[in-house]
C-alpha cells in the first residue's frame, strides 16, 4: 500500500471522531486533504469548518462544507491535521505546507487535536524532516542570522535557508516567509521552542509540542492509535 493509501485510512479514520453540530478545525496538506474529504462524506448536520489555509479553504468549500473563521467561532471543538514528523509524546514538527502560524492558532483554540499520518511520519527524534520557521519579510536575512546563531547554541550546524519555488520566495498565507532548518536531530524540542520564539522577526516556528491529544497513522491496511 502506498503512503498516500495510509493517508487516507488515517483520514477516513479521523473523520468518525467527529460529530454533528460540531466546530471543526481544517488542517493543511496531503494528508489533511483526506480528511476534508472524508468529514464531507459523512454529511453531518451542523457542521462548521475553520481551514487553516486559502487551499483547504477552496477544497472544504468545493466539497460542501460549511466555513467559519476563528473570529466567528474562537473556541473548536476538535481540529486534525498532519504532520510532517511525529516524535515521542507527540511532539510534532508541521509547516511543511507552509501554514504553519495559522494551524498553531487554530490546533491552540482547540479543545482537542488529532493529528493524522502515513507510517513514515513516525520517528524516535525530531528533526530529520528541516524544521520551517515562519519570519516576517522586512529584514528576513537578519533575522536568518539571528535564527543561526539559536541553533548554533543547541549544536545544530546546518544553515537555515529561506525556502523557494520556481516563482521566487515562498509566502504564506499572511505574507511571511519561511526559513527550513535542516537540524537532523533535535534533542531538546522545548528549549529550541522556546529560543526561538525569543528572535524578533520569527512569527512562529514548526515545533507543535504538547497539542496532539492522539495520533491516527494509517499502515498498509489498518490504522495505529498513539496518545502522548
Amino acid at each position: 500500500m502506498s503512503a498516500d493509501d495510509q493517508k487516507r485510512l488515517a483520514g477516513e479514520a479521523a473523520a468518525q471522531h467527529v460529530e454533528a453540530g460540531m466546530i471543526v478545525g481544517l488542517g493543511t496538506g496531503s494528508t489533511a486533504a483526506w480528511f476534508v474529504k472524508a468529514l464531507a462524506a459523512r454529511n453531518l448536520s451542523g457542521l462548521r469548518c475553520v481551514p487553516t489555509s486559502e487551499k483547504t479553504a477552496d477544497l472544504a468549500r468545493e466539497l460542501g462544507l460549511t466555513l467559519s473563521t476563528l473570529e466567528d467561532t474562537p473556541r473548536i471543538d476538535l481540529t486534525v491535521d498532519g504532520a510532517d514528523e511525529i516524535g515521542p509524546g507527540l511532539a510534532l514538527i508541521k509547516g511543511g505546507g507552509a501554514a504553519l502560524l495559522r494551524e498553531k492558532l487554530v490546533w491552540e483554540a482547540s479543545a482537542r487535536c488529532i493529528v493524522i499520518a502515513d507510517a513514515a511520519k513516525v520517528v524516535p527524534v525530531l528533526g530529520t524532516f528541516p524544521l520551517p520557521i515562519e519570519v516576517v519579510a522586512f529584514g528576513h536575512k537578519t533575522t536568518g542570522n539571528r535564527i543561526a546563531d539559536v541553533l548554533a547554541d543547541h549544536d545544530i550546524a546546518a544553515p537555515a535557508r529561506v525556502r523557494q519555488a520556481d516563482r521566487g520566495l515562498v509566502r504564506t498565507d499572511g505574507g511571511n516567509l519561511i526559513y527550513d532548518a535542516a537540524c537532523k536531530a533535535i534533542t531538546d524540542p522545548a528549549r529550541l521552542a522556546d529560543d526561538l520564539k525569543l528572535i524578533t522577526g520569527v512569527v512562529e516556528h514548526g515545533l507543535f509540542l504538547d497539542l496532539a491529544d492522539l495520533a491516527i497513522i494509517g499502515h498498509d491496511d489498518d490504522v495505529e492509535t498513539i496518545t502522548p
